[in-house]
């Protein structure tokens, strides 16, 4: 491109030359030819700088959820409810300063009293910190109680006040439990509550949770978080045919 505009600017200056041009003209003729390439000089510094510049990183791909995968979840020493040898166990991973953790505690009530024979439901601390930032306090406050024989009146209070989960909120939920709330500070950050909310965050990474609430059943992920959804899960479990009588 450069080699051609110098030339056809050339030939210009020649032809007005030939003719008898103005000198004025022929120094407007040059000056116009030096804007031309300044720009093109511009333009092709613009197209190096382009071709050095490293592509784009392509984001990945959002995770394929497949419904029948069934995982693996540890159990261990997570808070429990209803019957131990109970025949489908859920498990939810979830955050105390969530909201959609928190629209989901009615619908684990009616799953219980659904089934209050064949359903456990075992919780998993799940603290969104980056999002929530009570999260994780709140987690701790819930296993210190626990502590104390008090994890799920803890569990409870936490959500029906997860709009205010400050250390003072805390303390008060404490004293309203008639916990001994020297202790209850000093397991806030006891190694062993510490250890307990990393090792089932690892387990809800494990088990390729990204948000909360994530619920499995059986292991298989609730992928209908609605009463509906719940029956068809544990009465497929149970044998019993879609919408079956549970054997409460």
């Amino acid at each position: 491109m450069r080699i051609w505009v110098r030339t056809a600017t050339l030939a210009l200056l020649l032809a007005c030359c030939a003719c008898g041009g103005n000198p004025a003209d022929v120094e407007d003729i040059k000056k116009g030819q030096k804007e031309i390439l300044d720009r093109l000089a511009a333009l092709e510094k613009a197209v190096q700088q382009v071709k050095q510049t490293p592509p784009a990183t392509v984001p990945p791909r959002p995770q394929q959820i497949d419904p029948e995968k069934v995982y693996n979840i540890p159990l261990a020493n997570s808070p429990a409810r209803g019957p131990g040898d109970a025949k489908v166990t859920v498990v939810e991973f979830a955050d105390y300063e969530c909201p959609f953790s928190g629209q989901a505690e009615g619908l684990m009530t009616e799953v219980l009293a659904a089934y209050p024979k064949d359903v456990r439901v075992v919780y998993k601390q799940f603290p969104l910190s980056k999002l929530h930032p009570q999260a994780m306090a709140a987690s701790k406050a819930a296993l210190a109680a626990g502590r104390q024989g008090k994890y799920w009146e803890m569990h409870d209070l936490l959500f029906r006040n997860q709009r205010d989960l400050s250390p003072e909120k805390l303390t008060q939920l404490a004293e309203s439990l008639h916990l001994d709330v020297m202790q209850f500070q000093k397991d806030l950050e006891s190694p062993e509550v510490l250890a307990q909310i990393s090792r089932e965050q690892q387990e809800g990474k494990a088990a390729d949770v990204m948000g909360t609430p994530t619920i499995f059943v059986n292991g298989k992920r609730l992928m209908n978080r609605s009463l509906d959804g719940f029956r068809q899960m544990i009465d497929s479990s149970l044998g019993l045919p879609t919408g079956g009588a549970p054997t409460g």
